[in-house]
Order: structure tokens, then C-alpha cells, then sequence
């Protein structure tokens, strides 16, 4: 009989309260029970011994994670398997010993809720499975040093940035398994006083420094983008259009589109700065959204501007990186279409360099001025981006 796949996640059995058994996969259950005030929750494992349903407790959810239940589910199911009764040899249950791996998704599930967007727990991810691949199916507890530099090493010169954010969730993912009990001494990737005499000084990087292109030669590229005919194509030069970053337009929705008003508010949580943004649409912005919405397979206000392959899902981060292999381009950056766009605004219009800002999404000035300046310029960024578009079109073929 095939095996059922898990059902649970850790964020659910944080956060239900619901009296009941609620199935993860393989006999194991939650169980909740509530007394008086009190919410009570415990694991459940059901197997069949001798031909009867037989059911064998392994321990309250405050003090046994869900990784550790599946664990503990699997001992017992072994047992089984080997004519062994788990309840009358209890002591034959290997102890739990969690994997970096397993408690890594195990607390990425629990603490996703508190990432600004859905590129954050993406990265948070991609990361801890693709470079932290040689530790993942290390036990937990035994995570050295040598361990942590095997993962770091690789990238620490190529990648900087990527090197560094993994080195960080490594060291909370092995900080939350230490809290739980799980693994005990100093944290082996910790950065100060440790790492930082192991491992080459990082070249501090320059924020913005994105290789772009001259924004002189950015509208005969605009140009070849308009004889693509794919949605990420579509999608970069709604991105170019807008000065946006990509993230923004992956996450878009349509219910952050106002097509009387013709705006686009991107809600403060998928903002980098934490603040909603509202963006003016071009007369071109709005062409590429109705061809997009042409190809809607949902009414749903929820559903994404730029779908991907997968039906519910948005353009992956990938997909612009493939479409300038596609057309041959090398050494621009999706992000630097934004620095394209400062110098342009900058050098070939007479708005104030505060407009520009703003339809960069970027916070200028301190904290006082910031509170003087309480609007967003709407309508002053509407001709701004009026002017941009305009621009980008001039050598439109067509």
C-alpha cells in the first residue's frame, strides 16, 4: 500500500485549537483536546498489530515538534515491520535525532509567517537546501565547523552576498535547535570571534552599483522586447516601464490593479521599505495588462498579473534571467533598468530629484522631513512616467 503524504505542517499544529484528530499521514495524528480554558495537544500513532488497530501515544505537541513525531512514527512503524510490539518495547524506539535538513524546513515552516514576501521564503528555501545540501543529512547535533566552512566556502568568494545570508540562517537554524534542546556548545556558525578568522574579509559591496545599461540604449532594447511573444517578455518591459523591481511585479495581483484610475498599489508588505507604493500606469503599462488578462484562467481578484507554468503560481525568479539568454544579452541585471531610469530622470528632465525617489520607492531625506512630506507625488510621478514611457518608445518599430 503506497504511503500517504504528510498533511500537517508546523504552523498548523502551532496555531489549530479545534478539538479533534487531524491526519498527518501514516497512522500519525494530532490530537487536540480542550479542558475548561486549556487547549491540549498530543501525538497519536495507529498501526496494526496481530490483525487489530492497536494506538500508542508519543508525546504532547508542546514538547515534541512535528518533525520529531514523524520520527518517532517511523521508529515505531519499523518496530512493526520486524514483528516487534512498539508499546511493549518501548525502550526499543531509536531515539529522535533530527537532521539539519528536517529541522531546517521544520523551522523555516514555523517562522515563514513573519517574511516580508514570498521571494523572502523562497530564498530562505533555496539556500538552506541547495548550498547547505552538504550538511542536510548530517544529525542535527552534530554540526561542526568544518561542516559549516564545507557549505561556505564554495561561494564565499563568488557569491558574497548569497554567502553570507546562508552563513546567518545557518547559524539561527543551529541557535532554534540548541533553544529546543536539540543540539548543545557554541554556535559553529557564528561569525564573531569565530568564522571571521576563518574565512577571507568580505569586499564590502556598493548598493545600487547593478550593471545596467546606459539608459540611452534602453529603448532600442525595449524595442526587441516588443517582438517577443512570451509573458515574461510582457512582464520585464511592464518592469522597465514602471522602474519597479522584479519581485514586486512577480507578486503582482490583480486586485492591486485600479483600472479607472489606472494605478497600481503595491501593499506594504511586499514593499522592500515596508510602505505602500503606488504606481501610475502608462498608457502602455495598461496595453500589457489587458493582453495579460486575456490570458487570465481566473476571475480570481487574487490571482497573478504574470502567471508561471504553474497554474497558481507567478513567473519564477528565473524567468527573465532565461529570457536574456534567449535574446543574447550579457551582463545587465533586471535591477539596473532602476539605475537606467534615475540617470535618465536625472539628465534629461527637469523634475526634482525627490520625484525620481519616489517613483523608485526609495525613503529620502530624515525622519523630519519625511514627516512635512506626508504625500507620494502621485500625480507629478503620473507625468514622470508619462515622459518615461514616451521615451522607451521612441524607437518602437511599430
Amino acid at each position: 500500500m503506497p504511503r500517504t503524504s504528510k498533511r500537517l505542517t508546523a504552523r498548523e499544529v502551532a496555531t489549530r485549537t479545534e478539538p479533534g484528530k487531524y491526519a498527518d499521514g501514516d497512522g500519525l495524528h494530532l490530537v487536540i483536546n480542550r479542558d475548561a480554558d486549556a487547549v491540549r495537544k498530543r501525538w497519536l500513532l495507529y498501526f496494526t498489530w496481530n490483525g487489530k488497530r492497536r494506538e500508542m501515544g508519543l508525546g504532547s505537541a508542546r514538547d515534541v515538534s512535528l518533525a520529531e513525531a514523524r520520527a518517532r512514527a517511523e521508529s515505531a512503524r519499523r518496530l512493526v515491520r520486524d514483528g516487534v510490539d512498539p508499546i511493549a518495547n518501548r525502550a526499543a524506539i531509536a531515539p529522535v535525532v533530527l537532521t539539519f535538513g528536517q529541522f531546517a524546513d521544520q523551522l523555516v515552516d514555523e517562522i515563514e509567517v513573519g517574511f516580508r514576501n514570498e521571494k523572502h521564503r523562497y530564498q530562505w528555501r533555496q539556500t538552506l537546501t541547495t548550498y547547505a545540501a552538504p550538511i542536510r543529512a548530517k544529525a542535527i547535533d552534530a554540526i561542526t565547523t568544518d561542516d559549516v566552512l564545507a557549505c561556505l566556502k564554495p561561494i564565499w568568494s563568488t557569491k558574497q552576498e548569497t554567502a553570507s545570508r546562508l552563513r546567518g540562517r545557518i547559524e539561527r537554524v543551529l541557535d532554534a535547535a540548541k533553544a529546543r534542546g536539540l543540539r548543545q556548545g557554541e554556535n559553529p556558525a557564528r561569525w564573531r570571534g569565530h568564522l571571521q578568522n576563518l574565512l577571507p574579509k568580505r569586499i564590502k559591496l556598493q548598493r545600487g552599483h547593478h550593471p545596467a545599461l546606459p539608459f540611452g540604449e534602453v529603448p532600442a532594447f525595449v524595442a526587441k522586447l516588443r517582438n517577443r511573444n512570451a509573458i515574461s517578455a510582457l512582464a520585464l518591459e511592464f518592469t522597465i516601464l514602471t522602474a519597479a523591481r522584479a519581485g514586486e511585479v512577480f507578486g503582482a495581483t490583480w486586485r492591486e490593479i485600479d483600472w479607472d484610475n489606472e494605478l497600481w498599489t503595491v501593499p506594504k508588505e511586499r514593499m522592500k521599505a515596508g510602505r505602500l507604493h503606488r504606481v501610475p500606469l502608462s498608457s502602455r503599462c495598461i496595453e500589457i495588462l489587458n493582453s495579460v488578462a486575456a490570458l487570465r484562467h481566473s476571475a480570481d481578484p487574487g490571482a497573478y498579473v504574470f502567471p508561471g507554468a504553474k497554474r497558481g503560481r507567478p513567473l519564477s525568479n528565473m524567468a527573465f534571467k532565461a529570457l536574456f539568454t534567449r535574446m543574447e544579452i550579457n551582463g545587465i541585471t533586471v535591477h539596473g533598468f532602476r539605475s537606467s531610469f534615475r540617470d535618465w530622470a536625472g539628465e534629461c528632465t527637469d523634475f526634482p530629484r525627490e520625484i525620481a525617489e519616489a517613483a523608485l520607492a526609495h525613503v529620502v531625506g530624515d525622519a523630519t522631513e519625511r514627516a512635512y512630506r506626508r504625500g507620494d507625488a502621485l500625480e507629478k510621478r503620473r507625468e514622470l512616467m508619462d515622459m518615461w514611457r514616451a521615451y522607451l518608445t521612441s524607437s518602437d518599430p511599430n
